[in-house]
């Protein structure tokens, strides 16, 4: 006759105060590690491609740099006229009282190329293209089509986020340069129409102000900015639940991290800047 089990030692009361701190931290810590790893296991397969080929098709390659680049000009186009033109309304009335109304040029030629045509061109396409890609991930997730392509020894890494990752790299800096001529078009509209500014002199002011500093801090930075909103929706979207609610959530969650990412990295970027004196 075998002797009962002995009952499981009790929690003494310092373990039972520090056990939602506990929950807490692996709740936290597990997202980061997730996240990590992704982050390592795309950058690794983005760098195999120019030495091993391309391991995804071309035509999904295709249609996705289609839907992140000529697709998206009509809003990127209408954000960055308005952003523009704000700015330069903004300014006006501020520097007229100082007769200085001339350097409305000058304020939407820095602000537009440093700073807003790389934040809000981001910010878009994090709202359209990182939510599109999170939502088609996570259907894929919830149809077990990603289980498939596993199965048949295809990684979902190099199949479906390598294109889209690549895809924006290649054109955020182009739609970056594109927003910059939005966003310029919209501040020559105000300060010509508000301040009867000659279009030379606007111009000439506008020029002289995009020096290389600037307009590399916002290359640089729409770079970034296309690799997180890529990243952002595909981890999103191949970390779904399988059921219809779980493609709203990684919808969701694609646009709120990629927003929020952006907004943290300009912050960043600005702090390095300020560091190195550009």
């Amino acid at each position: 006759m075998t002797a009962p089990p002995s009952p499981a030692p009790r929690p003494s009361a310092l373990a039972r105060l520090l056990a939602p701190v506990q929950a807490l931290g692996h709740g936290v810590s597990r997202p980061v590690v997730d996240s990590t790893a992704f982050l390592g296991a795309v950058t690794l397969a983005v760098l195999r491609v120019p030495r091993a080929g391309a391991r995804f098709r071309m035509a999904d390659f295709t249609r996705v740099l289609a839907d992140s680049s000529a697709r998206a000009l009509p809003i990127v186009t209408v954000v960055n006229v308005l952003v523009g033109a704000i700015l330069a309304f903004v300014g006006a009335v501020q520097l007229v009282k100082f007769g200085a109304g001339i350097f409305v040029a000058d304020l939407v030629a820095i602000a537009v190329s440093r700073e807003m045509a790389a934040v809000i061109t981001a910010v878009v396409m994090c709202g359209r293209t990182g939510a599109a890609f999170a939502a088609e991930l996570a259907t894929m997730q919830t149809n077990e089509e990603i289980d498939a392509l596993e199965v048949l020894g295809l990684p979902a890494t190099d199949h479906l986020v390598v294109p889209r990752v690549i895809a924006l790299l290649l054109m955020m800096p182009l739609l970056y340069v594109y927003g910059t001529l939005a966003g310029l078009l919209g501040g020559f509209a105000v300060g010509a129409s508000m301040l009867q500014l000659a279009p030379a002199a606007y111009y000439d002011r506008s020029v002289g102000s995009l020096g290389f500093d600037h307009l590399g801090l916002g290359f640089t930075k729409a770079i970034v900015f296309g690799a997180l909103v890529a990243m952002a929706g595909c981890y999103h979207g191949l970390h779904a639940a399988r059921n219809a609610a779980g493609v709203g959530q990684a919808t969701t969650r694609a646009v709120v991290t990629g927003i929020v990412g952006v907004i943290a990295l300009d912050a960043v970027f600005a702090v390095c800047a300020n560091a190195l004196g550009i």
